[in-house]
């Protein structure tokens, strides 16, 4: 299986990356998806007597014929398979991208991830692509993005420099989101992209000691 990294590693120095990065996102980092990786953390100050199984999906990408709705679907049954006690959804739902044979609808993608359950449910923030595909949020540099609306509409919430708290076995935990990093392209080809990131205003949301996930 080529990994993130490896395929980093190929491209570096390429004179085609603009274009491999374009592949990576429609057509290769799609199919990493079929594979779940499994982490077993204590972190610093973790509560004892708090064991959470959180599910994490990322870079979904939606188009055809990689990722379609019927793919994400049975990739949400997937999830929910492995009993989590959180899915939490880390963005770039959207392809962005022109190599697709046909786009996947907000609403299609996102009714697809409507499937997802767990206990303390599911919780999402947006990805860069789900921003640059946005005409209307990129002219007015704000949202709320068409991504948003379409996770909303389903009833998932996203975290957009907010944070929420949840409770399991008598602990408390929150789970932060930044606004995208990377949202808001610039006009002339020699300036980044500007973040809408507010880190510092997200964890001044956090009102006790309880640990932090934060989503980024």
């Amino acid at each position: 299986m080529i990994t993130r990294r490896g395929f980093m590693r190929f491209i570096g120095g390429s004179l085609l990356s603009v274009a491999s990065f374009s592949a990576y996102a429609v057509g290769i980092e799609p199919m990493l998806l079929t594979h779940v990786k499994r982490y077993a953390l204590t972190p610093p100050h973790w509560p004892d007597g708090l064991k959470l199984r959180v599910v994490a999906l990322a870079d979904i990408h939606a188009c055809r014929p990689w990722m379609t709705p019927e793919r994400i679907a049975s990739l949400a049954e997937e999830a929910n398979a492995l009993q989590p006690d959180l899915i939490v959804l880390l963005g770039d739902y959207i392809a962005g991208m022109r190599l697709a044979s046909r786009r996947v609808t907000p609403p299609e993608w996102a009714g697809a991830l409507s499937g997802l359950k767990a206990p303390l449910g599911v919780l999402s923030i947006l990805g860069n692509h789900d921003w640059w595909a946005d005409g209307f949020a990129q002219r007015a540099g704000v949202g709320p993005t068409i991504a948003r609306k379409a996770l909303e509409k389903v009833g998932i919430p996203v975290l957009e420099n907010d944070a929420v708290r949840l409770e399991k076995d008598g602990h408390g935990v929150w789970i932060a989101g930044l606004a995208d990093q990377l949202a808001l392209l610039r006009k002339k080809n020699t300036e980044r992209p500007r973040g809408l990131d507010d880190l510092d205003g997200t964890l001044a949301k956090i009102s006790d000691a309880a640990p932090v996930i934060l989503l980024a």
